[in-house]
């Protein structure tokens, strides 16, 4: 299916009624209804990002920071997906994987350099790390 990662204002659009200030209301609800209603992954980007799929199952992303409210950091995240895809993964796996890297990978960011000022080019530099810490346990 296809994969949209729309933040909460471009997801008031998409539903052509709503505003962002609804949609963070509901995030769930929103993410969930859309993605059934539409039959795509959505990955709401936020507070703790929702991902759902048309199959009705729903994610809650426990990684992510504030810091990584700033231009660029979505453009990061569907590339993160859209490598995990190209790599094999299926959709719903990939969306779920990807936005939990990226979180921490913000996170790791924040870490070292607080979340003011913080740049995509910030969180793209610590990709690597996140996949490390995400994978070494699991070679082990």
């Amino acid at each position: 299916p296809l994969i949209l990662t729309p933040h909460p204002g471009e997801m008031a659009r998409l539903e052509g009624q709503a505003t962002s200030q609804s949609v963070n209301a509901d995030r769930i609800g929103t993410a969930s209804r859309f993605a059934q209603q539409r039959g795509v992954i959505l990955v709401l980007k936020g507070a703790r990002t929702v991902v759902a799929h048309p199959n009705g199952q729903v994610a809650i992303c426990p990684t992510g920071n504030p810091g990584m409210a700033t231009a660029g950091t979505g453009d990061a995240l569907t590339g993160i997906i859209v490598g995990l895809v190209a790599q094999g993964l299926n959709a719903w796996d990939a969306a779920r994987a990807g936005t939990y890297l990226h979180g921490l990978a913000g996170d790791l960011a924040a870490a070292s350099l607080g979340v003011a000022g913080m740049t995509a080019g910030d969180l793209i530099e610590r990709i690597p790390h996140a996949l490390t810490q995400v994978v070494s346990p699991l070679a082990v």
